[in-house]
C-alpha cells in the first residue's frame, strides 16, 4: 500500500479535495494508494475533523512545544515515518521546513503554492499579483526542496485577474483550481 500523509495547519480544504478524489476514484483498489494520516501542527485545525470523519488517522504535534525548528522537524519526521509514507503532501501546512527534514523525505514531498511559480514565492501572493498589475494568476503544485517554493513544477492552473479583484476574491478563484490540480498531481505521483 502506498501511504499518503497530508500535513495541514488549518481548514484543510486541499486535504479534503484529495481525500474525496481518492474515495471517488478508488485509489486503494485501482492504485494501491490511500490517505493514511493527516498531521497538523495545530490542535485547532479544522481539517482534523474532516479527516476523523473519513476514518483517517490524525495526529497533532504543536510546534510551540519545541525549543527550535530543528527539534520540531525531527519529531515531526518521526510522527510521519510511523505511517510508512510513500508521499508527503503539504496542504496549507504553514511551517517552513528545515533542510534536514526536506532531505529526510527527499523526492517524496509535494506542496501547492497559490501563484504561478516562479512568480511570487512566499506569502501574500494574491495581493502581490494585483499590485503588479498581473492579468493572470494561479497555483502551482511542486516538489519540495530545501529552498522555499522553487522545486520542480508538477502542475499549474491559471485564472484571470479581474477588474476590481481583491486579494480575497482572487484567492477564492485560485482555490477552486487548487482543488482540481492537487488531487490530480498526487494521483499522478502515486501511479508511478
Amino acid at each position: 500500500m502506498k501511504n499518503i500523509v497530508i500535513l495541514i495547519s488549518g481548514g484543510g480544504s486541499n486535504m479534503a479535495a484529495i481525500v474525496r478524489a481518492s474515495q471517488q476514484q478508488d485509489w486503494i483498489g485501482r492504485h494501491g494508494a490511500r490517505v493514511a494520516a493527516v498531521v497538523s501542527n495545530k490542535a485547532s485545525a479544522g481539517g482534523l475533523g474532516f479527516a476523523k470523519d473519513n476514518g483517517i488517522a490524525t495526529e497533532v504535534l504543536d510546534h510551540k512545544q519545541f525549543a527550535s525548528r530543528e527539534e520540531f522537524d525531527a519529531e515531526l519526521a518521526k510522527v510521519i515515518d510511523r505511517h510508512d509514507p510513500a508521499l508527503i503532501v503539504l496542504a496549507g501546512f504553514m511551517r517552513i521546513l528545515t533542510p534536514g527534514f526536506v532531505q529526510h523525505f527527499e523526492g517524496r514531498m509535494v506542496n501547492i503554492h497559490p501563484s504561478l511559480l516562479p512568480a511570487f514565492p512566499g506569502l501574500h501572493t494574491h495581493q502581490r499579483a494585483i499590485d503588479e498589475g498581473c492579468k493572470f494568476a494561479g497555483c502551482t503544485v511542486h516538489r519540495v526542496t530545501a529552498e522555499l517554493d522553487v522545486g520542480p513544477i508538477l502542475e499549474q492552473a491559471v485564472v484571470p485577474v479581474l477588474p476590481g479583484d481583491t486579494a480575497a476574491t482572487l484567492a477564492a478563484r485560485v482555490l477552486t483550481q487548487e482543488h482540481v490540480i492537487y488531487p490530480r498531481a498526487v494521483l499522478g505521483l502515486v501511479r508511478r
